[in-house]
């Protein structure tokens, strides 16, 4: 049988007993147990490492039994190679390789600042380093010639609490050129951030122009407006325009021009920097294209077109149903960061209701509590979180469409708790009153609006017999309706947003509420008014009833829904220039029926 050895092992200072069976088979003696019979111990020494490196320490002081000496500048380091090579893969490849400084007893270390080396040869012997601000870099370039990781990560750390809009830039082209990855996309990220103050201190001013086209390029620069960018570009030539006017035209290709004011562009076209610059002009006159030609501007699309991310405005998405019978909170969605963030609560549960903008506020309007059908409204500000009460509609409403067209709200159809309704009341902001407009042709509940061309669009919804495929729209200033071709499909509960000209339905039911969980709609239909035309486009990736969308940038964002079983919390947006729809961040809770608009500051 076999004995079991016990083994006494002391780590990191706490003793250990360890039994071990023995390879051979021996019997105990007569009256001796196991313990006391024992003949092998196994002894490991508290603090041997870090001993035995303190004495080696010591004989670096004392120069004694060193076997190189390094040589950086004019400084002479002697360390011994054991150690260097322990601790350092660089030093480890030069001393075990069959090269030449692996017999040199002085090595010359070329482009590595002496301080530095010797700061990380006694870091070799004592595991201790100091770090400063003034000579980080230096510390992080020596450690990443002589492969120490750990070093290397500390000091990244240490440069990411520096970073500040003074030196961004800076440590970001540095990280870059030391192969940092790590520390490279914070830094890059907190230039993006804070990009407003970066470019008004002295590093924005002296970037190279190579550097400078990258930040002008960027999506992801956190700017309200293209003209801020614009307007660095030019503060960024003048710093040093004799010699910066030869790269003007190829920067200039990198700021979004057509999204720029007409104003601005008609000063352009005769200002002194670009008016004997051909490549200049060129880009100038095609933004003045994009301007005079709208209807045009879908032949138009090119990276200059397209809006960055931060200059969007940011997508809010109100109520719902979810799982707990209706959600109060409000989330919204910033596109530069991907990200849905709680960003208010509303005064109580409203189901089927309807929100428009106006002056960056959330105008809440109608819908239903649980129990009866509302006409109240409440104004939100998201910069104060403050709920203002407004004048009611003269109508009870839910599942009404509301839309801002020409400074009024339009609060259209709906259901009262009784009937199906074909009425439209119109809010004027100056007189805060609610007016009745012409009534609609049909009666309209989960109608989606949207207003296009100077028009408001009524599509699909239902009337209380069936889901509806017709479409009509109302022209305030003839006060009359006039219907459109129909849509491809009967929807109710449909979302519906325009862009570039087109209207676009999506999603939504096509039967009564009592039987339609098995014919949801994933389809997706646009529709052009020059030629009152319905064409079928990519569909959802899923089936979304009382689906939220919203233009948000370049693209349409579907939000939320119902998909039968599941009140969504999923995100899609569509590209109209591939045809395609791509998954986006999803909400913190699954709803169906939010409200989505886009506010373009808070």
């Amino acid at each position: 049988m076999k004995s079991r050895q016990l083994a006494t092992s002391y780590q990191h200072g706490v003793s250990l007993v360890v039994y071990r069976l023995s390879g051979a088979s021996h019997p105990l003696p007569p009256h001796c147990d196991m313990d006391s019979c024992s003949s092998e111990e196994f002894y490991q020494a508290v603090h041997h490492a870090e001993q035995t490196f303190r004495k080696m320490e010591s004989y670096l002081k004392q120069q004694q039994l060193c076997d190189v000496i390094l040589i950086a500048g004019n400084r002479k380091i002697p360390a011994h190679r054991l150690v260097l090579s322990s601790v350092s893969d660089y030093f480890a490849a030069m001393f075990t390789s069959d090269v030449c400084e692996a017999k040199q007893e002085e090595i010359k270390m070329e482009g590595i600042d002496p301080n530095a080396l010797w700061d990380l040869v006694q870091f070799a012997y004592t595991g201790c380093l100091e770090l400063k601000e003034d000579t980080i870099e230096n510390l992080l370039a020596a450690a990443c010639l002589l492969q120490l990781p750990q070093v290397v990560e500390v000091c990244c750390h240490f440069l990411m609490k520096l970073l500040h809009p003074s030196n961004c830039l800076g440590i970001r082209a540095f990280a870059d050129a030391q192969g940092c990855t790590e520390l490279m996309k914070v830094a890059h990220n907190y230039t993006m951030e804070n990009i407003m103050e970066v470019i008004r201190n002295q590093e924005f001013l002296l970037l190279p122009a190579e550097e400078l086209h990258k930040l002008l390029a960027s999506d992801d620069v956190n700017v309200p407006d293209e003209e801020t960018i614009f307007h660095a570009l030019m503060m960024w030539v003048k710093y040093d325009m004799q010699r910066r006017c030869n790269d003007l035209s190829m920067l200039l290709a990198y700021i979004r021009l057509p999204l720029l004011p007409p104003q601005i562009l008609a000063d352009l076209e005769n200002h002194v920097l670009f008016k004997d610059d051909l490549e200049c002009q060129k880009l100038i006159l095609e933004a003045m294209k994009y301007h005079l030609l709208p209807e045009r501007r879908t032949l138009m699309q090119s990276p200059r077109t397209k809006p960055r991310k931060s200059t969007v405005g940011t997508l809010y998405a109100v109520g719902g149903m979810d799982n707990n019978k209706g959600a109060t909170t409000i989330e919204k969605y910033d596109l530069r960061t991907n990200i849905w963030i709680q960003a208010g609560v509303m005064n109580g549960r409203r189901l089927q209701f309807g929100v428009a903008v106006i002056d960056d506020k959330l105008f809440v309007i109608g819908g239903r509590d649980g129990l009866k059908t509302l006409n109240t409204v409440e104004c939100y500000n998201p910069k104060t979180k403050a709920w203002t009460v407004l004048p009611p509609m003269s109508t009870h409403r839910h599942g009404l469409g509301v839309t801002v067209l020409e400074g009024p709200i339009y609060a259209v159809g709906g259901h009262d708790g009784w009937s199906y309704l074909n009425t439209v009341e119109r809010w004027d902001p100056q007189s805060q009153q609610w007016t009745f407009v012409a009534s609609m042709s049909i009666a309209r509940s989960t109608v989606g609006v949207a207003a296009l061309n100077g028009k408001l669009y009524s599509v699909g919804g239902r009337d209380g017999s069936s889901c509806l495929s017709s479409m009509e729209y109302y022209d305030p200033h003839t006060n009359k309706w006039n219907m459109c071709a129909p849509m491809c499909k009967r929807r109710g509960g449909v979302g519906v947003a325009t862009c570039d000209g087109f209207l676009y339905a999506v999603g939504g039911h096509d039967a009564p509420a009592s039987n339609h969980c098995s014919r949801l709609l994933d389809y997706v239909e646009r529709y052009d008014p020059k030629t009152d035309t319905w064409t079928m486009v990519a569909p959802l990736s899923m089936p979304r009833d009382a689906v939220g969308v919203c233009l948000l940038g370049d693209r349409l964002y579907a939000v939320g829904g119902y998909d039968g079983q599941t009140y969504l919390n999923t995100m899609e947006a569509y590209d109209p220039q591939t045809n395609e729809w791509t998954q986006m961040a999803s909400l913190n809770i699954g709803r169906a029926g939010a409200c989505v608009v886009v506010i373009k500051q808070p």
